[in-house]
């Protein structure tokens, strides 16, 4: 074997060795606290269901545990308000209904930087509807609507929420800073739900109901000591 390749094959082993003593050397970080945040939401409906965005609040506890040198784990409990707005032309019209869930986000962390990191979360979240309220004036039969001509879909209005357990993907940046009192982050994220909060059945009126959120928050974390 020439010594061109000896020096090849001597450097890539003390790079693989330097990698694997530089992840050694990685003390894991751990911290835990609490964030608060607004979005708004909406329902995806067909057929369609002319809408606006709705205006929610959301709360909940962040654990994180950082386990390289650019990635960790992010475990969520969260209370959320989500749901969808209905748009009509006529003012005298109006239909809200609020869905409350409390859900848990487990997402992949991935960050750069030491005191002032970029961040970006992504992962699978699920949730459990605690209550709903219905806000609205309408009479029977709903109004026209004036581009289509035709009645607006009300059919939703009665209906129950069928699948109270939601379920889909969330995922977007953030930025953080760290302090001596702590840490803070201010983070936007998109969650779209792989289920319907409806039937979907032939025999149903949708064939599909899934709930999509925007919405950003400001998390404060404590950092744990081994």
């Amino acid at each position: 074997m020439s010594r061109t390749r000896l020096s090849i094959i001597a450097i890539a082993g003390l790079a693989l060795a330097a990698g694997v003593a530089a992840q050694s050397e990685f003390k894991h970080e751990y911290a835990i606290g609490a964030s608060f945040g607004m979005g708004v939401s909406s329902v995806s409906f067909v057929p369609s269901v002319q809408e606006k965005q709705l205006l929610g609040a959301r709360a909940g506890l962040t654990f994180r545990w950082l386990t390289e040198s650019f990635a960790g784990l992010i475990l969520e409990l969260n209370y959320s308000q989500e749901g969808w707005e209905e748009r009509f032309d006529d003012p005298a019209f109006s239909y809200t209904r609020r869905l409350n869930y409390v859900d848990i986000p487990l997402l992949s962390h991935f960050y750069y930087g030491k005191r002032t990191r970029f961040f970006f979360n992504i992962g699978p979240k699920i949730g459990f509807m605690v209550g709903e309220s219905t806000t609205g004036k309408f009479d029977s039969p709903p109004p026209v609507d004036e581009i289509t001509g035709r009645l607006h879909t009300s059919e939703q209005w009665d209906m129950r929420v069928e699948n109270k357990l939601a379920w889909g993907l969330c995922g977007g940046p953030g930025f953080e800073l760290h302090t001596r009192i702590g840490i803070f982050q201010l983070e936007g994220r998109y969650y779209y739900s792989l289920g319907d909060i409806f039937g979907n059945r032939k025999a149903d009126h949708f064939s599909k109901s899934s709930g999509q959120v925007i919405f950003g928050k400001l998390t404060y974390l404590i950092p744990l000591k081994k």
